[in-house]
């Protein structure tokens, strides 16, 4: 069973935001954690834009969330938000997916300026389906070049990714513990 999933809510899949998420998961496979991607770009247009609650590809999605013991959520900023993308296919979620499941939240944006799209747009909707959202981590795109096998330039940023990346492995760890 896959411990951790990474959901990645880019329309693109060489984005800055899924080359982050991508790199947070190696972080995690070093640390002996079963990871696995989910990207909304897996799920074919048209189920997202007709709504189709019973595709296979949503039931699937939705069956790796539910077994997963935490969530990784990343998305670039768009219009002060997550993407839509994003939203069409979180809603298409049971309202109960996350429960008492530890969510990171991740978001990359143009500037500082969209910071709060990380509080007051994503952090909410992944509570709404009863996840514990944890303090989140923003990047902006001067601080990433996804060329690179690391791509976070920024020395700050890697120190706050490794700080909260422990945080939420320790919160899994702890959680198979007490099971």
């Amino acid at each position: 069973m896959t411990e951790i999933v990474i959901l990645s809510g880019s329309p693109n899949r060489s984005s800055r935001s899924d080359r982050v998420l991508g790199y947070i998961g190696e972080l995690l496979k070093a640390k002996n954690f079963s990871v696995s991607h989910l990207s909304v770009t897996d799920i074919p247009p048209e189920v997202l834009f007709h709504a189709d609650f019973n595709h296979p590809s949503i039931k699937g999605a939705t069956e790796q969330i539910r077994n997963a013991k935490g969530l990784i959520v990343g998305s670039p900023v768009y219009k002060a938000s997550y993407t839509g993308v994003l939203k069409a296919f979180i809603d298409l979620l049971p309202m109960d997916v996350l429960e008492s499941k530890p969510v990171l939240p991740l978001m990359t944006g143009g500037s500082s300026a969209h910071l709060l799209a990380l509080e007051y747009a994503l952090k909410p909707l992944l509570a709404n389906l009863k996840g514990h959202p944890l303090k989140g981590i923003y990047l902006v795109d001067s601080e990433i070049d996804k060329e690179l096998d690391i791509p976070i330039l920024d020395t700050d940023a890697l120190q706050r990714i490794d700080k909260q990346t422990g945080y939420f492995a320790e919160l899994i760890t702890r959680q198979q513990v007490t099971l």
